[in-house]
């Protein structure tokens, strides 16, 4: 694995340095859904470019920059000039759909996909189950470096528990578009009400956000959507980020054998100032699969191919 020559941190990535041609190779063609460069009001270890160059190193087939404040879209078409374009590795954003876009905004959503945007997160920092869970848990999420209003909660749901109708509006724009949805930080209840809706609209590509955070989602919820067609995500950066941080492999191993490695796909979901950089946790993860048994058909399906087949097929 080639040294990045930008954003590098000797102690986060110092395993970049030992070679491994088994997990550089399986890393050809990996797509990854999460990454979290700048700019953003939070601090960030890379902008879109870097994050980019250092994918196009790497092999990777496509990443998606996100950002739960903004859509990066207009980042991204304004850094092909500066030299995204000439790289390798394909760059794709969208927009998540919390107050600082206007919450549950199919104006914002019709904007990102029109411009060439592949995905739509619901509700993130402004969901019900995000707030709750910072309020009671230390869950790891910097601190804004801008000045912002707290985030008041969205929810996909009126009085009576039905979905609301600027959803089903939002929901018409994802399916005219055949674009990604991704149910973004909401609890087990509502992401299952957005399933439904989701599906009854004709959306064919559908991602549960990080069951385990958060979203407390258990593996038997997780294997029920699955058997809907749902894509179930896991961010590597809990599995393979900062030894004070992470959880334990078992639980990741779990889940990819009950839900199949067909509906999974393994994400970085970093990018933050103290986590590794994204190609590191891929690589990472790639030799902490293959040592814990997983095959290397599996393990491209899991960094690449299904995450390729919703974002780019």
């Amino acid at each position: 694995m080639m040294s990045v020559d930008y954003g590098f941190d000797p102690e986060a990535d110092e395993d970049r340095k030992v070679p491994d041609e088994q997990a550089d190779s399986l890393l050809v063609g990996a797509v990854d859904l999460h990454q979290h460069p700048g700019p953003s009001p939070f601090p960030r270890r890379m902008s879109i470019l870097d994050a980019a160059r250092d994918a196009s190193q790497a092999g990777f087939r496509a990443i998606v920059a996100k950002s739960h404040h903004h859509s990066m879209i207009t980042d991204i078409l304004a850094l092909r000039s500066a030299g995204l374009a000439d790289l390798s590795t394909e760059v794709h954003g969208g927009v998540a759909l919390n107050r600082t876009v206007g919450g549950l905004n199919p104006y914002a959503v019709e904007l990102a996909l029109r411009m060439g945007g592949r995905m739509v997160w619901f509700p993130t920092l402004s969901s019900a189950a995000h707030v709750k869970h910072h309020e009671h848990h230390d869950t790891g999420f910097p601190t804004s470096e801008v000045e912002l209003r707290p985030n008041e909660i969205i929810s996909i749901l009126d009085d009576r528990g039905a979905v609301l109708p600027e959803v089903r509006d939002i929901l018409s724009v994802i399916a005219a578009e055949d674009a990604v949805l991704t149910c973004g930080h909401l609890g087990v209840e509502e992401s299952q009400a957005l399933i439904d809706a989701a599906l009854e609209a004709g959306i064919s590509r559908i991602v549960v956000n990080h069951p385990i955070f958060v979203v407390g989602a258990s593996v038997e919820q997780a294997v029920a959507w699955a058997r809907k067609g749902v894509t179930i995500e896991h961010c590597i950066v809990m599995y393979f980020g900062r030894p004070e941080r992470r959880r334990d492999l078992d639980e990741l191993l779990t889940f990819i054998k009950e839900v199949g490695v067909e509906r999974t796909v393994l994400s970085s979901d970093s990018g933050q100032k103290t986590n590794p950089l994204p190609v590191t946790l891929f690589r990472r993860a790639v030799r902490g699969l293959l040592d814990a048994g997983i095959g290397e058909d599996d393990l491209r399906r899991l960094v690449g191919t299904n995450a390729g087949q919703l974002l780019l097929s």
